[in-house]
């Protein structure tokens, strides 16, 4: 067995199943052990190291088993980082699989492309280490596939994360010694572990803070979304009248059409949440980091720590109490915290008040209310898809976002009925997160009906995940909100235009000349017919909506102190 055989079996006794690529060199190598195995695994070839890193990303994301990521040294670390960082900063579980592009020995003479870390080389490891759990630097056969055992361990482990393996590249191909004096192991014994309970002393302590309370608020995150507990979460709060409020990365985790839902915190959420959360004096913070964006910049009409009480449930103990002092921390999962608070059949008495509390604050601030907003004949605005998506999304639908204005008025004004249902960036929240992110959707849940929306700029950064759907016959809708520039720095500096403005492009077009379907729409009638026909089409789909560009994501956002 060679050291790639070794690395392949390694990731396929750890449950990996696909891994994504540009590659090179290195990864080149490796490619005949891999295509020996596909049957077993599939190598799903992309267009850049970017749009592959993101896949990656995304499918540990929706998984919650690591996502795989090979590319050639100097590019997995530079183009490659854009889906390495959000997994670091969002807890996607990913292994990465690199070079060092050292030719043979070359290293220390300054060959071209190298990482080894020498003189005249670049570092993969000094890169890599600054944004993963864990990195290692594999010099030998052995240490290739033990590498690849701890990457798929520390990936995995609370809280998930991206880790790498970076192999010196003239020992892809070596055979693995028959006999090492570091003898490996198969590798399902290395991911093995017991997750952390919560204490049940504490769970009761949490139980009597919530009778205690007037006005509890709930804050949901990513740990509420990667655990899947948001059906739970919405049972109790329901029962028991507390409102749910959510962080970016928990957003859609309750039915945000229910009576004890208020929508997102932040600057950039709604402001019934960052009202609801001001006025409690009890907040429990569920796997979420409580991290400035989600309060203002810690604001104090949000979170007092001297006037309200806080508690706070992490897979993490580093997380609660991280950016807020706590009254009560609880290290385990919060499923598992959910399915302790229930079992402890807290009184539901002053549910109605608080439930009618909810209810009036949603009515002062307009919760739910999508406006209606004039724009230049030929174009929509942002809240014209937010509205035709209110009413097209089904259980059966997942929506993946990108970064700017489009995706701020989706994250306030969207509705979101059913739990999950979103995909979307927010640890980096870079420009184009959404094509690739829907195309890899569409692969790990082939059943469903996928939906990319992106801005013309992310779009233009990513727009070659295409040729993958096309290759790959998948049926993804990338929805391109076109305002001819950046509309979030438009929007930022005022009445100056510098460097925000874009030319015309006909991402219709542009898409049919990659194999996809093409659609324009440049009224707001036209786009519900447009996505039901770009669903039916078969394939992917691109549908090009004209945005006015004087449309403002600060309609949408909360800038009050």
């Amino acid at each position: 067995m060679r050291t790639n055989e070794g690395v392949l079996q390694a990731l396929i006794e750890g449950g990996a199943t696909r891994a994504f690529t540009l590659p090179g060199l290195g990864i080149t190598w490796s490619l005949r052990a891999f295509h020996a195995r596909r049957q077993e695994f599939d190598v799903v070839l992309t267009r850049s190291e970017q749009c592959a890193s993101v896949m990656a990303q995304v499918t540990g994301k929706l998984t919650g088993r690591p996502g795989v990521f090979m590319g050639q040294g100097a590019f997995a670390t530079t183009t490659g980082g854009f889906g390495i960082l959000e997994a670091y900063y969002s807890g996607s579980p990913m292994v990465i699989l690199t070079d060092t592009s050292c030719y043979d020995g070359f290293a220390q003479m300054g060959v071209y492309q190298t990482m080894t870390g020498d003189y005249g080389a670049g570092d993969a490891m000094a890169v890599l280490k600054t944004m993963t759990k864990f990195t290692t630097y594999a010099t030998q056969p052995v240490e290739a596939v033990y590498g690849i055992q701890l990457a798929l361990k520390h990936a995995a482990l609370p809280r998930q994360g991206p880790a790498a393996v970076i192999m010196k590249t003239d020992i892809i191909l070596k055979d693995l010694p028959e006999a090492p004096r570091a003898r490996l192991y198969g590798t399902p014994g290395y991911l093995k572990f017991t997750p952390a309970r919560p204490d049940p002393l504490a769970i009761g302590r949490l139980g009597e803070m919530i009778r205690a309370a007037k006005h509890p608020v709930i804050v949901a995150g990513n740990g509420v979304y990667m655990s899947g507990s948001g059906p739970k979460l919405q049972a109790l709060a329901e029962r028991l009248g507390i409102a749910v409020a959510t962080s970016y990365h928990g957003k859609g985790v309750v039915d945000e059409t229910c009576p004890i839902a208020v929508g997102m915190m932040g600057n950039w959420g709604a402001r019934c949440a960052n009202r609801m959360v001001g006025t409690a004096d009890f907040v429990l913070m569920l796997g979420v980091s409580m991290g400035p964006e989600y309060t203002k910049f810690r604001s104090r009409s949000l979170i007092r720590p001297d006037e309200q009480t806080l508690a706070q449930i992490d897979v993490d103990p580093r997380n609660a109490g991280w950016v807020y002092p706590v009254q009560l921390a609880i290290t385990g999962d919060v499923g598992d915290a959910l399915d302790m608070l229930a079992a402890l059949d807290l009184p539901a008495e002053g549910r109605e008040t608080r439930l009618a509390l909810i209810e009036r604050i949603k009515a002062e601030t307009d919760y739910g209310h999508i406006p209606e907003i004039p724009t230049i004949s030929g174009t929509l605005h942002n809240a014209d898809i937010v509205r035709t998506l209110q009413d097209f999304l089904g259980p059966d639908d997942l929506l993946t976002l990108d970064a700017g204005t489009n995706r701020i008025w989706a994250t306030v004004a969207l509705r979101l009925r059913h739990p999950n249902q979103l995909v979307a960036p927010g640890g980096l929240g870079g420009m184009g997160w959404s094509p690739p992110a829907a195309t890899a959707a569409k692969l790990v849940h082939p059943a469903k009906r996928v939906t990319s929306v992106s801005g013309d700029g992310g779009f233009a950064m990513t727009m070659n995940a295409i040729p993958t759907a096309v290759d790959r016959g998948l049926d993804v809708v990338y929805v391109v909100a076109n305002n001819k520039g950046l509309g979030m720095v438009r929007d930022n500096l005022g009445n100056q235009r510098i460097a925000v403005d874009y030319g015309e492009i006909d991402f219709a077009k542009v898409g049919e000349g990659m194999g996809a379907k093409g659609f324009t729409v440049t009224h707001r009638s036209e786009l519900r017919d447009a996505l039901e026909a770009a669903h039916k089409a078969g394939g992917p789909a691109v549908v090009d909506v004209k945005i006015d560009p004087a449309a403002s994501h600060r309609d949408a956002s909360d800038y009050d102190a």
